[in-house]
C-alpha cells in the first residue's frame, strides 16, 4: 500500500444557519486517484475549498495533515507550498494572451521587465507534449474551444509540480477524444506518484479511472471504498439517499405530425474566417418527439440551435417552417413568437439572471402573458411562479431566494420552468444535465418525458452518450458540418453514434 500523504480529519464547516460539512474525514495516498461523488450541495466543493486554503484554518473545525505533519492553511499560497493545486470547473483565463503566457502567468521566465519568450515557449511546449495536446504555445486562448481551455487549466497546475491535483468536473467540456487523453494523462501522473482528487457527476469515469470512491451526502461522509468493491446502482443510491429504480424514465410516446422543418441551414465558423461550422443541412422534428443531436465537441450542434433560434445571425442562411408555414426568425423574440423555447448549455451565462429571485427568473419569458394595465400583476406572477415551483419540485427556501444560492440541478429546473411558463410547442435543450447530480438528472429526464407525452417536441444536444441513447426517439449526428448519421430508436447505440461522429 502506498504512503498516505493527506489526511483531512473531522472537518466541520458552518455558514449562518447551515452546516455545510459535518465531521468529514478522508485520506489520500501517493499516486492514488480518489473520486468524490455526491449530489449538488453534498459538500464536495466546500471540502475542496478547505483543502485549497480558500477557507483558512480559522474558518472551519478539524485538522489537515500532510505527510504525517499537521498543517495550518492560512491562505491558498500556503496550500500550494504544500503541493496542492486546484483545477476548477469555472475557468479563469486571459483570453487575449497566449497559451504560454496563461500557463506561466505570475512566473514568466526572464530578467527584470523583459520576458525570455524563447524559454517561455520551450517550457510550455514540454508541458503540451506531456499532456499530448498538439497546439502552438503561441496560440491565443480566445481561439481555443472549451475542452482545450480545460486542458490548459490542468497545464497551469502541472507547471507548479504539485503532489496533489484536485480536479472539479474536469471533463464537463471535453470531447470523447480529449477525455481519453485526460484519462491517459491521469494514469501517467499516477505512475509518477502524483495523487489526484477527482470530483465528477459522470459515474462511468469513476469506474474507469479511480482507485477509491468517497460518497458524500448533506455535508457528511457516507462511504469510502475501493472502486472494484462497489456497483454503480449502489453508488447512486448512496448519493441520493434512496433507491433509484430507473435513471432514464423514457417512455414510448406516439410521434405525431411534423412541427418543425429546417432547410439549407448554413452557419459560419465562429473563429475561422471563410469556413462554415454547419454546411447546408436539413432535418425535421415531429410532435411529441425527442430528437437527439450528437457529435463531437466543436461539430456545430449548439450552433445549429443558436442559428435556428435567432441567437446567431451573422452570415446564417436558413429556411424554418413551423407546422408547414415558413417563419422568419432574426432574433430570439421572433423564435418565441413562433412557439420555440431554448434552454442553453451555459445556464450561468445565458440561462438566468444572477441577481434576480427564483420567482423573477421563472416568469421572465411569461411576462407578456401576465395580466397588466400599467404594471405587472404581481399576484398573478406569484401564482404562476408558485405553480411551476411546485410542479418542478425546486428545492429552495422560498420563491424569493436569489437563484445563485441554489444548486446546479435546481437552477436548471428554474431555467426549464421559465420556458415552460412561456408555453412553447418546440423546446431546444442544450446539454440539459451538464454539471448536475445524478438525482437531479433523473428528475430532468422525467420532466422531459412528461413534456413529450403532453405533445411538446424537443431537440436535445448532449455529449453524454448514455443520456443521448436512452432519451432520444431519433438521433442525428453532426460531423464536419454535415449530418453523417440518422438513427431511429431501435438503431440508436453508442457505437453507431461514434462511428457517424468521426466520419469525414
Amino acid at each position: 500500500m502506498n504512503k498516505v500523504i493527506l489526511e483531512m480529519r473531522h472537518i466541520t464547516k458552518r455558514f449562518p444557519g447551515v452546516t455545510a460539512l459535518k465531521d468529514v474525514s478522508i485520506q489520500l495516498s501517493e499516486g492514488e486517484v480518489l473520486a468524490i461523488c455526491g449530489e449538488n450541495g453534498a459538500g464536495k466543493s466546500t471540502l475542496m475549498k478547505v483543502l485549497s486554503g480558500t477557507y483558512t484554518n480559522k474558518d472551519y473545525e478539524g485538522e489537515i495533515w500532510i505527510d504525517g505533519e499537521k498543517k495550518e492553511f492560512t491562505s491558498v499560497r500556503v496550500a500550494e507550498e504544500c503541493g496542492i493545486e486546484m483545477v476548477y470547473q469555472e475557468l479563469n483565463m486571459m483570453l487575449d494572451a497566449s497559451i504560454a503566457e496563461n500557463v506561466f502567468v505570475g512566473n514568466l521566465p526572464g530578467k527584470g521587465r523583459f520576458v525570455d519568450y524563447r524559454a517561455l515557449y520551450a517550457n510550455t511546449e514540454k508541458i503540451l507534449n506531456q499532456i499530448g495536446l498538439k497546439i502552438s504555445p503561441k496560440e491565443h486562448v480566445r481561439n481555443l474551444n472549451s475542452g482545450q481551455m480545460q486542458m490548459l487549466a490542468i497545464m497551469r497546475a502541472l507547471r507548479k509540480n504539485p503532489r496533489i491535483i484536485v480536479m472539479d468536473e474536469p471533463t464537463s467540456a471535453l470531447s470523447d477524444v480529449e477525455v481519453d487523453m485526460l484519462m491517459e494523462f491521469l494514469n501517467t501522473l499516477r505512475k509518477q506518484g502524483i495523487a489526484c482528487i477527482f470530483i465528477t457527476h459522470k459515474l462511468e469515469e469513476v469506474f474507469r479511472i479511480a482507485d477509491r470512491v468517497v460518497v458524500m451526502r448533506d455535508g457528511q461522509f457516507i462511504s469510502g471504498r475501493p472502486v472494484k468493491e462497489v456497483e454503480q446502482k449502489q453508488l447512486i443510491e448512496e448519493m441520493v439517499g434512496r433507491k433509484v429504480e430507473n435513471l432514464y424514465p423514457k417512455e414510448t410516446v406516439e410521434i405525431g405530425e411534423e412541427v418543425l422543418r429546417v432547410e439549407g441551414l448554413t452557419v459560419p465558423h465562429p473563429t475561422i474566417l471563410g469556413k462554415n461550422i454547419v454546411e447546408d443541412i436539413e432535418f425535421t422534428l415531429h410532435k411529441g418527439e425527442i430528437l437527439g443531436l450528437g457529435g463531437l465537441v466543436g461539430a456545430g450542434r449548439s450552433e445549429v440551435l443558436g442559428a435556428i433560434f435567432g441567437q446567431i445571425t451573422r452570415g446564417v442562411k436558413k429556411k424554418v417552417f413551423v407546422h408547414g408555414k415558413e417563419v422568419t426568425i432574426n432574433r430570439p423574440k421572433d423564435a418565441i413568437r413562433a412557439g420555440l423555447g431554448f434552454v442553453t448549455e451555459e445556464r450561468k451565462r445565458s440561462g438566468f439572471v444572477w441577481v434576480l429571485s427564483v420567482r423573477e427568473n421563472l416568469t421572465l419569458c411569461a411576462l407578456p402573458n401576465l395580466p397588466k394595465k400599467y404594471f405587472i400583476d404581481r399576484k398573478a406572477e406569484r401564482e404562476k411562479a408558485a405553480g411551476m415551483f411546485g410542479r418542478l419540485r425546486v428545492k429552495a427556501p422560498s420563491l424569493e431566494t436569489i437563484i445563485v444560492n441554489l444548486s446546479g440541478g435546481n437552477q436548471q429546473k428554474v431555467v426549464l420552468g421559465k420556458w415552460l411558463l412561456a408555453q412553447p410547442e418546440i423546446l431546444f435543450v442544450d446539454e440539459p444535465t451538464k454539471g448536475i447530480d445524478v438525482g437531479a438528472k433523473a428528475e430532468i429526464y422525467k420532466l422531459m418525458t412528461e413534456l413529450a407525452k403532453s405533445g411538446i417536441s424537443i431537440i436535445m444536444v448532449s455529449s453524454d452518450m448514455p443520456e443521448l441513447t436512452a432519451m432520444s426517439d431519433r438521433c442525428l449526428v453532426l460531423s464536419n458540418g454535415h449530418i453523417t448519421g440518422e438513427f431511429n430508436r431501435e438503431e440508436i447505440s453508442q457505437e453507431n453514434i461514434m462511428r457517424a461522429a468521426i466520419a469525414q
